[in-house]
């Protein structure tokens, strides 16, 4: 008697693939999920937005394994609903005029000011540039792995990276940020006042 197959596993796939998707799960979940909140900038997003990209990855574990590398396989799936998970959530705020409170960054810092600061300026780099700087200098991945993973060329990555570390450089100067949280005490006075 022939035993029975896992709910919501593929048909196609042989006795090992289950092994070999555990073990690929063992040792890159914690980086794919390291991703995943570096590009969303919400945990419970991230969960979520890992939790799907392996659920794919499961149900196309034959071609995640026939690829060239399949971490970057996946990571490409973690990036790509990272970015429409992020571009929701832009829109469901327009929608609902409500700004979301911001969540910590990557690690838990003393400076709670600055890492708020800085997740919020990585989170405003468009979406292919933010993807670069994140995984250049959060994972600290090669560029030739980053554009293996994006799909882009090896020089797309390097002036993405050098752009978005100018444009967070450029939103963290202390002048920028006074001006910003000026206007935005202009802003909630003003709507106080109406």
């Amino acid at each position: 008697m022939s035993r029975p197959r896992a709910a919501g596993s593929p048909a196609r796939l042989g006795p090992g693939a289950r092994t070999e998707f555990e073990d690929f799960f063992r040792r890159h979940h914690r980086e794919l999920a390291r991703l995943a909140y570096s590009m969303t900038g919400n945990r419970a997003e991230s969960d979520d937005v890992v939790g799907e990209a392996l659920a794919s990855a499961w149900e196309h574990w034959d071609r995640v394994q026939a690829a060239d590398s399949p971490l970057a396989y996946v990571r490409k799936i973690v990036v790509n609903l990272s970015v429409e998970r992020v571009r929701t959530a832009v829109r469901d705020r327009q929608r609902h005029r409500l700004m979301a409170p911001l969540t910590k960054w990557f690690y838990h810092s003393p400076d709670i000011v600055g890492a708020v600061d800085l997740q919020a300026a990585v989170l405003a780099l468009p979406a292919g540039r933010r993807a670069c700087v994140v995984m250049r200098h959060v994972l600290d991945l090669p560029e030739e792995e980053v554009a293996r993973t994006l799909g882009i060329s090896l020089g797309t990555v390097k002036s993405q990276t050098s752009k978005g570390l100018a444009q967070l450089r450029k939103q963290l100067e202390p002048g920028h940020l006074a001006a910003a949280a000026g206007s935005s005490r202009s802003a909630r006075t003003a709507r106080k006042e109406a």
